[in-house]
């Protein structure tokens, strides 16, 4: 008679286990081994989780299978891998997500340089003495994910906060519909984000040598009219004590003008959802929040390969709600291990946000999906971010050093479940003003031409 090793339970009675003891001990991720030495060493990570944190298929015993559709019918059965509103969309506003194979080659969740520079500088991190993460010999972080094991809810925000699009360089083409309750489209957008790092860039320098500086982001509006040439430009200080400085140009106004601090947790345009304290689950400073602490670690479903279509300028499908277009066409699959951190706006006593929460993926720290909660600590607003290499068959964009696919987000679903309004963000190939999604850009040039006063002043004349 032969006796398996591991029950059919065992990988969900380790990860509550581990998050029993998160605040006592240091978090390692993995469950039948350590995860981080088998990426550090090329390996299927097969080899840290047992089949049924690996496979839908045997985590609902044949119930859900590779290739379903989670929809109304079933989705009871995955209720717990889900956050409260996606579950809400499904359940009972017509959403349909299809699940795809786990991805079990850690390197197809990274871009290449950002996982080199992580396996690179790994070991090096350390937080000084008021909070900041500093290299060993006190030098700002030096590139990829300062903590890729991490520890604790302090170190899984730092590898979110230090670096967004986790390139030194990136220009976001973007098109968004913006849905009324009733499900019909009330605002069209054409719109850049771009992000220059001035810290924590690839090649371990730092931008014009300045350590003062984490980032420089832009995000301006070329369509539809009554927004287009709409800019802002928030300059982020490597101390995260320090709020960011938020400039904005508005045409009708013609002139550029600093926003409060507040201004965070307002839309910067009429009808989005999102705010930038959203971006990336980690849009402001991360020691102006406080509170951290892991809430949770489990299996989870997400967007983390897939979901990009190279054909029509790279946009996205849509399906469900009233008028059969609340939804993107996505595709989910079982990620073995997620940290479930909490953390509150505690340098912001008149944020109208009480809490939020975050769903993070152990084998690239990246969050999978967030929610912020009113003051009352109910969900307001989900954003839910869809992530992937973006090759497709014989289709792909590479690398600036060309060995990899470029990885990126594909698309973000916001959706304030209280009005029930819905931003559906498309990460596309080309927007009006003929502005094309890129990822390389000689720093001075990009500089220059985005992340400066007069920069959006320029931007601002279309």
């Amino acid at each position: 008679m032969r006796i398996k090793k591991y029950d059919f339970n065992y990988g969900r009675r380790q990860l509550m286990g581990k998050t029993a003891h998160a605040a006592a001990a240091a978090y390692t991720a993995g469950v039948l081994a350590p995860l981080w030495p088998l990426i550090g060493n090329a390996a299927d990570i097969s080899k840290a989780y047992p089949e049924e944190l690996l496979s839908i298929d045997a985590y609902t015993k044949g119930k859900i299978k590779t290739g379903d559709y989670i929809t109304a019918e079933n989705v009871d059965i995955v209720k717990d891998m889900i956050d409260p509103i996606a579950y809400e969309q499904i359940k009972n506003m017509g959403r349909r997500i299809k699940i795809r194979p786990t991805t079990t080659d850690t390197s197809k969740l990274f871009g290449a340089a950002y996982l080199e520079a992580t396996l690179r500088n790994q070991g090096q991190a350390t937080f000084d003495d008021v909070g900041n993460i500093r290299t060993k010999d006190g030098k700002p972080w030096i590139g990829g994910n300062p903590f890729p094991n991490p520890k604790d809810a302090h170190e899984a925000i730092a590898n979110l906060t230090l670096s967004w699009g986790r390139n030194d360089y990136t220009l976001y083409a973007i098109r968004e519909r913006d849905l009324n309750p009733d499900g019909n489209v009330a605002y069209n957008y054409d719109f850049i984000w771009s992000e220059l790092a001035a810290a924590n860039r690839l090649d371990g320098t730092i931008f014009r040598d300045d350590p003062s500086m984490l980032r420089y982001q832009t995000v301006f509006f070329t369509s539809t009219r009554d927004v287009a040439g709409s800019s802002f430009l928030n300059n982020w200080h490597y101390d995260q004590r320090k709020f960011p400085d938020l400039y904005g140009y508005l045409p009708q106004f013609r002139r550029v003008r600093q926003f409060p601090t507040n201004q965070r947790f307002e839309p910067l345009i009429p009808g989005v959802t999102w705010i930038l304290s959203d971006a990336w689950a980690a849009g402001d400073p991360m020691l102006t929040w406080g509170n951290y602490k892991v809430v949770g670690s489990k299996p989870w479903l997400g967007a983390v390969s897939g979901n990009w279509r190279p054909d029509n300028n790279r946009e996205t499908p849509v399906h469900g709600g009233p008028e059969g277009q609340s939804f993107f066409d996505t595709e989910f699959e079982m990620i073995p291990e997620v940290l479930v951190l909490d953390a509150e706006p505690t340098e912001y006593p008149r944020a109208p946000v009480g809490k939020k929460r975050i769903w993070v993926d152990v084998r690239n720290g990246m969050f999978l999906s967030y929610v912020r909660y009113d003051r009352n600590g109910k969900p307001w607003v989900s954003f839910e971010a869809g992530f992937g290499q973006q090759t497709d068959g014989n289709a792909s964009i590479m690398e600036p050093s060309g060995n990899s696919p470029v990885w990126t987000w594909n698309y973000v679903l916001a959706h304030d479940i209280q009005g029930n309004r819905i931003s559906l963000i498309d990460h596309v190939d080309e927007v009006t003003g003929g502005y094309k999604s890129h990822f390389e850009a000689d720093p001075e040039d990009a500089f220059d031409r985005f992340f400066t006063q007069q920069a959006i002043t320029r931007l601002g004349q279309v």
